[in-house]
């Protein structure tokens, strides 16, 4: 992979990052709400569930996003973590912080 290819999926994972940072940082939907209606109490705890799962998929987004810039730190981004074949072009442009090749996914 050459430079201007790390720079552009570079560029690419540093904005998901901001984005998946602030979006992280917003707890709002978690937030206990407290009513006297018991309906409402349920409807509260189901968003509450939802904005948690969300939450938990952002979160662990954001990890593998980092994780991807720091292997493009190391000069070892583009390659597959497991068996250490090079990662598709096409895979890397749909999934940018991918750490595995389509095959290591599937297993």
């Amino acid at each position: 992979m050459n430079k201007t290819e790390i720079n552009k999926y570079k560029n690419l994972l540093e904005t998901k990052r901001l984005e998946l940072e602030a979006v992280v940082s917003n707890r709002d939907a978690i937030a206990i709400e407290k009513s006297p209606d018991a309906l409402d109490e349920v409807q509260h705890a189901a968003e509450r569930e939802l904005g948690i799962r969300n939450l938990d998929r952002e979160s662990t987004l954001l990890r593998n996003v980092r994780a991807a810039l720091r292997r493009i730190q190391e000069n070892s981004y583009g390659v597959c973590v497991h068996c250490e074949e090079e990662i598709s072009p096409k895979r890397l442009a749909a999934v940018p912080w991918t750490p595995y090749c389509i095959r290591c996914q599937e297993i």
